[in-house]
């Protein structure tokens, strides 16, 4: 799924807390858009492996939730907010296309690793590839809520991130030429520190 489709969900997560206390709303939406995007921060570096914890963001952040519950602090409540998304992030790319440049095609048999069981996990292909039209379609659902509660900079960002999603979405095949056509044209030293998808003709 396309990060930005990642950033508006951990931000529709933080909603009810954003909810059940406003004066932290500025704190726990920012913490769900990071946790959002959090994981694929390891994009050139072991992608959905090295960041992505499909088991265990979800029992961290199930802990920090009860202690959110109990605490209900600033620093509590954002932590809580940034790994219950970075774990929905890590679970949903599961449902995902796999690990190729061009996922549309289905050739790969690796969505994320697991890290308990030390496998990885087979794309479930719900959402085929990042930028496909349920991508799209899945970002502008989550940030419905987000454009009618939200005001002010998180209102505009929310429109960003959705702008950004269509505009992804339209060039999204075509960023694989491009890609591999500029990659053919790096140093050989540089081309070696890339991911293996990027060098698929």
């Amino acid at each position: 799924m396309m990060a930005t489709t990642h950033a508006l969900i951990g931000m529709a997560i933080a909603l009810p807390a954003a909810y059940a206390l406003p004066e932290l709303a500025p704190v726990v939406l920012l913490a769900g858009l990071v946790g959002g995007l959090f994981p694929d921060l390891d994009l050139y570096a072991g992608h959905r492996r090295t960041l992505h914890y499909p088991v265990y963001f979800p029992v961290v952040a199930a802990i920090a939730l009860a202690v959110a519950a109990l605490a209900p602090e600033p620093v509590t409540v954002g932590v809580a907010t940034f790994l219950l998304a970075a774990a929905v992030h890590s679970v949903m790319d599961a449902f995902g296309g796999g690990l190729e440049m061009r996922p549309w095609l289905e050739t790969a048999d690796r969505a994320v690793y697991d890290h308990y069981r030390r496998r990885w996990i087979a794309p479930k292909r719900g959402v085929r590839y990042d930028g496909a039209p349920e991508d799209l379609l899945l970002a502008c659902v989550v940030a419905v809520p987000l454009l009618l509660v939200l005001e002010g900079a998180l209102l505009e960002l929310v429109v960003a991130l959705v702008v950004v999603s269509a505009g992804y979405a339209l060039v999204r095949k075509r960023l694989v030429g491009i890609a591999v056509w500029m990659v053919s044209r790096l140093p050989a030293t540089i081309r070696a520190q890339l991911p293996s998808r990027y060098h698929e003709g």
